[in-house]
């Protein structure tokens, strides 16, 4: 079966034909038959030069052989045991190691597993219930915080099944926006038990941290007694070996990691300050398990995909990356056209909005029907980026400065047949 035929039959078991909403775009998503290096292959026959990259994780690539190479030898020893591996402590004391924030360490099975304890934790710490997050940002698919703007800086539930009650102590308020912060602080710091963000929001496009406002985050957090956590599902071990934290010199009371922890196997982890992270099941009173916590595979494809990541990756990364920007930011001006090219390090995305982007409104001007045009025209080109314009784009180690040329030149003509189609 092709693509066109597999989706027509997924529909008929599995929901919307996919198993996440990501996934599916018009007219039907193409289905994958094998990946290697900064490829992507269909059972159509195409091979994609893939930005995705399983929407991050991939920071090597596809099918890394030396995680290949690790991952078979670890199956060979059995896939789950139910009882702790040594490999667990060395990959702990990896991450501790690397992240600012990082004293100890509670593998778990995804972000949305992570996010939701570290809620869960910052509120037993605190002894307080509300929570905020920021417009736009996606911290998972747990109820605390899937939510959407109510009145006044409330969260209404952002899907049906999820009761009101459950999002009415989780506050929403723009991102960079120092006023709306200060003005919140003022009139519910008592009541406040954390402030969840994306450092660099990698699910609304790309938005980076205006220059101060992480500092000014922690300040105002340290003085009232609020939780700073930074969800780095996305950004951990991508833009600096310690993650946001240390890209940007701000650190956190707790991070939440993921994607690239698990070395394109399901993993997530929150970790933090020894005297908060005690507090967690069996050492305190706070409960999180899992069954696959710890998983001896996600385990070892981690372990062996930070061996990888020095800081020559990540000046690699960082090339590849401007690479990518000044080209895409080339090719607007030689069509003068003024939409964004934002990012930093191996993340990049284009906004096709003459405003710049800042936050999640400014985001929302982008005009997505151009967008569609040109990833359906990349596509054709044999380049696979998110087929939304509100996600962000990778590059991995296998990525080619040819592959970011070839990229290049069919962005030039996506673009153009996005302007010319409208």
């Amino acid at each position: 079966m092709k693509s066109e035929e597999l989706f027509a039959y997924a529909k008929n078991y599995l929901p919307g034909g996919v198993n996440s909403p990501v996934r599916a775009f018009k007219p039907y998503p193409f289905f994958a038959s094998k990946a290697e290096g900064s490829r992507l292959f269909s059972v159509d026959g195409n091979s994609y030069i893939d930005y995705c990259l399983a929407y991050g994780p991939l920071v090597l690539g596809h099918a890394y052989p030396p995680v290949v190479d690790a991952v078979k030898k670890q199956l060979l020893k059995g896939s789950a045991y139910g009882v702790p591996t040594e490999n667990e402590i060395k990959l702990a004391k990896e991450v501790i190691k690397r992240i600012p924030c990082a004293e100890m360490v509670r593998f778990v099975n995804s972000g949305t597993e992570a996010t939701m304890s570290a809620i869960r934790l910052a509120r037993a710490v605190t002894g307080k219930k509300k929570i905020v997050k920021f417009e736009g940002a996606y911290h998972g698919a747990h109820d605390y915080v899937l939510v959407k703007s109510g009145s006044g800086a409330i969260g209404l539930p952002d899907s049906p099944g999820v009761p009101e009650e459950t999002t009415e102590n989780t506050i929403l308020i723009p991102f960079n926006n120092k006023e709306a912060v200060s003005d919140l602080f003022n009139r519910e710091s008592e009541d406040l038990a954390a402030i969840i963000l994306e450092p660099v929001m990698g699910n609304v496009g790309c938005i980076p941290p205006k220059k101060g406002y992480l500092e000014f985050l922690r300040k105002i957090t340290s003085e009232n007694n609020v939780i700073l956590i930074f969800d780095e599902v996305i950004t951990g071990f991508r833009i600096d070996a310690g993650g946001a934290q240390e890209y940007f010199g701000v650190t956190p009371d707790l991070v939440t990691l993921g994607k690239v922890l698990g070395g394109g196997f399901p993993m997530g982890a929150l970790a933090g300050k020894k005297e908060f992270m005690e507090r967690i099941a069996p050492s305190g009173d706070v409960y999180q398990a899992g069954t696959f916590n710890g998983n001896p595979i996600s385990i070892t494809a981690g372990l062996e995909t930070l061996k990888h990541l020095d800081r020559k990756f990540y000046q690699e990364s960082e090339k590849k990356g401007l690479k990518m920007r000044r080209g895409l930011q080339d090719i607007l001006h030689d069509l003068s056209l003024e939409y964004q090219v934002v990012g930093l390090s191996s993340m990049f995305q284009l906004y096709f909005t003459p405003s710049e982007v800042w936050d999640y409104s400014q985001a929302k001007t982008a005009d997505t029907d151009k967008f569609a045009q040109y990833f359906h025209s990349l596509l054709s080109a044999d380049v696979f980026v998110m087929p939304s314009q509100f996600e962000c784009c990778f590059i991995s180690k296998a990525h080619s400065l040819d592959d970011i040329e070839v990229t290049l030149e069919a962005m030039s003509d996506a673009v153009l047949t996005a302007e010319k189609k409208i």
